[in-house]
């Protein structure tokens, strides 16, 4: 109780940051430390290599720049002297906007460097001189091989969501980086998960790292709840999504997550013909400066929902989110914590509801391994209409079952087109076109239920 009450009373004085940081800090609105921020500063200070383990939206942001942008102090040469590696362009993006925030004050030159746009730019900025440099691992190596880069003068590293990077298949780029950056230099890795492959990384990659853990691996963050609703099929959870927005005073600002670029793509289309709110939606496919400007319209509160993919999940950096609701289950398990990470951020209370079909329970129920907790589970309001699954539909739930049976024993033969299985060629409620999917459906009757 006296250590809980001692942490309480830490301010951002005591980590004797100069004035310059302290003002910035101040006018962001920082009251006092976060708990990885009352950890990790001291100790990036002392010059350790840290290993930090730490949810989306817990402050690790500013636990790593802080000290940084102490050590760094001033405007120094032309090369960078820090690299800030990230998986993906948001997260790159949100790092360069933390960097203006807290470094207003000083004369620091940093910038951030990703694909989606052209290099001139960025090489340009580059060679004005850089003390801090961010980067998407892909486009650092591209600038470097060309000549761009000279890191020679680089002292701290920091990789942050090594857990997503080696999801995104990052291992061989930052192999590559490793070989071309000074050895003698401090080391920052920060994850959110511990998978093996961040394991052998950090194994790699720190000497001697001190561990800062603040929550149990992959366990979401405290101030968000959530909430699980089974429901049967694609017509089902538009039904639900639809009579949960309706609530337009606690659904204020909502991202809505789905698994492909094709569903969020309707999803997005189906809330405009509704007009329950202004709509955004973010994915791979989106052009640099329409996820910029859609992120931006949502920050601002010009934008209700905010409709995306997991390539997006790291990068939003929204503290007000009301909810995040998950219209598909994801398939890769730790996605579903940085999903959930968007809502109850800077300490703000949140909530995630999630939608699965039957055989999204499959991978529900690995979730809840991973983080260690049931979900609770809601029956349906009654308000909702259950639709019947379309054929297609039913059949695609079945293979999924027999694939995800076979996966857990090998021996499994398979169910799909036993007697006891789907009648092949049953007849569905849409005499029209029984195989249309229900987008296609919606678009002709202009969305409407007849």
């Amino acid at each position: 109780m006296a250590e809980e009450a001692e942490r309480e009373n830490i301010t951002f004085e005591d980590f004797k940051l100069n004035k310059q940081l302290l003002n910035a800090i101040e006018e962001a609105g920082y009251e006092r430390p976060t708990p990885i921020q009352q950890q990790a500063i001291p100790l990036i200070s002392a010059g350790h290599d840290i290993l930090g383990i730490a949810q989306t939206g817990t402050g690790k942001t500013a636990a790593y720049l802080l000290p940084i942008l102490m050590k760094v102090k001033y405007a120094q040469g032309q090369n960078p002297r820090v690299l800030i590696l990230a998986p993906t362009r948001e997260l790159a993006m949100q790092i360069e906007g933390s960097i203006e925030l807290l470094a207003k004050y000083t004369d620091l030159r940093y910038t951030a460097i990703y694909g989606g746009l052209g290099p001139k730019t960025q090489i340009e900025k580059i060679n004005e001189g850089v003390d801090i440099l961010v980067a998407t691992p892909k486009r650092m190596m591209e600038l470097y091989l060309k000549g761009e880069l000279v890191l020679k003068e680089l002292k701290t590293m920091v990789l942050d969501e090594a857990d997503k990077m080696m999801d995104m298949g990052f291992m061989p780029q930052i192999r590559q980086i490793l070989e071309v950056i000074p050895r003698k230099r401090q080391n920052l890795l920060f994850s959110a998960t511990m998978p093996d492959k961040v394991v052998e990384l950090s194994e790699e990659f720190l000497e001697f790292p001190t561990r800062v853990e603040i929550t149990p691996q992959a366990t979401p963050v405290e101030t968000v709840s959530q909430v699980l609703y089974r429901v049967p099929n694609l017509r089902t959870k538009i039904a639900m999504l639809e009579y949960l927005l309706k609530d337009e005073e606690a659904f204020n600002r909502v991202i809505i997550f789905t698994r492909s670029k094709k569903n969020a793509e309707s999803v997005a289309k189906y809330l405009e013909r509704k007009e329950l709110g202004e709509v955004r939606v973010i994915h791979g496919n989106k052009g640099q400066n329409t996820r910029i400007n859609s992120m931006e319209a949502f920050k601002g509160g010009e934008v209700r929902f905010l409709v995306a993919t997991d390539v997006a999940a790291r990068g939003i950096d929204v503290t007000m989110v009301s909810h995040v609701i998950n219209f598909d289950v994801p398939f890769v398990y730790e996605d579903y914590v940085h999903r959930i990470g968007r809502t109850g951020r800077a300490e703000n209370e949140g909530a995630s509801i999630t939608f699965a079909s039957e055989p999204e329970m499959y991978h529900i129920r690995k979730i809840e391994k991973l983080i260690r907790m049931q979900l609770p589970e809601n029956p349906m309001p009654p308000e909702i209409e259950v639709f019947e699954t379309p054929f297609e539909e039913q059949q695609a739930m079945a293979m999924e079952i027999d694939r995800q049976k076979r996966h857990e024993n090998p021996d499994f033969k398979g169910a799909f087109h036993e007697k006891k299985g789907i009648p092949k060629g049953k007849p569905t409620k849409n005499k029209r076109d029984p195989k249309a999917s229900f987008w296609q459906k919606t678009k002709k009757k202009g969305g409407k239920k007849r």
